[in-house]
């Protein structure tokens, strides 16, 4: 595996625990031994605990097109994001620019058994476009990002089951694969990498449905806010199959503003500036 740096959207964006692990871990003492699936479960459940109780956020994001001979192009938004009581984080991403995009605004309404709620506002319509659950496969404003990657990733969507332990740069990472339930999703199954001491997603690959490896996210330039939370920098989603590859270098971190819900509804979309 490549070496990998340190960092997490999105949110977008989990992470784990160490330890020199196969098919079954090592207890502590008291504790009876765990099978694969049940400490892949755990593992997971203690990366998403890690992030919860932030309340909200707001950033800013440069998202950077690359197709297979290196020509870019850029594209300038803001993300807001707002915890909910009953679990599913709601999400906003506003384009700035270039012109051709500005006004563009995407909101989710994640859940943790249900497909997620998604919506996509285009101003030169003037209409929100629902995102169907079926159809959340597809790439999102022409990224190597899909919509099923823009929601919150949450645990009770997968099955897990831990395969191993292995270093990941300088760090001591443990490989979880992570099976979707539900029967929309692009994906067969996810490898996901997650360091053992700050429980960061440091790299996720993704297989699609006829399980050829078809992207790989990095995660790198992690920093910690308010003591607690790790945030990574930038993000980099490569497609194997067409060569093309799309980071977000992300910026501006603000947590505690003065969000509400009300601030994440369909109206709310159609105005967003």
């Amino acid at each position: 595996m490549a070496r990998v740096s340190v960092f997490d959207p999105g949110v977008v964006l989990s992470a784990i625990l160490l330890g020199l692990l196969a098919w079954t871990v090592e207890p502590p003492i008291g504790r009876a031994a765990e099978s694969a699936e049940e400490a892949g479960l755990r593992i997971a459940t203690e990366a998403r605990e890690r992030q919860k109780g932030y309340g909200n956020f707001t950033a800013n994001l440069t998202m950077i097109l690359r197709n297979k001979q290196g020509k870019e192009s850029r594209r300038e938004l803001r993300l807001r994001v707002i915890e909910t009581e009953r679990g599913g984080d709601r999400t906003m991403f506003v384009f700035d620019r270039p012109r051709d995009v500005k006004g563009t605004a995407f909101l989710v309404h994640a859940h943790k058994h249900d497909p997620d709620e998604q919506w996509l506002y285009l101003p030169a319509l003037k209409r929100v476009k629902r995102i169907s659950s079926s159809k959340q496969s597809g790439s999102f404003m022409g990224s190597e990002f899909s919509y099923e990657d823009m929601g919150a990733t949450e645990v009770e969507k997968y099955s897990h089951e831990l395969l191993r332990s292995e270093p990941c740069g300088d760090l001591e990472c443990t490989v979880s694969e992570r099976i979707p339930v539900g029967p929309d999703s692009g994906y067969s199954r996810q490898l996901v990498w997650l360091d053992g001491e700050g429980l960061r997603t440091m790299q996720v690959q993704y297989f699609d449905r006829g399980d050829t490896h078809l992207k790989t996210l990095v995660a790198e330039d992690f920093e910690k806010y308010l003591a607690r939370y790790w945030r990574a920098g930038k993000l980099t989603m490569t497609n194997h199959l067409t060569g093309k590859s799309t980071v977000l270098l992300w910026s501006d971190y603000e947590f505690g503003t003065d969000l509400d819900l009300d601030d994440f509804t369909r109206t709310a979309l159609k105005r967003a500036r």
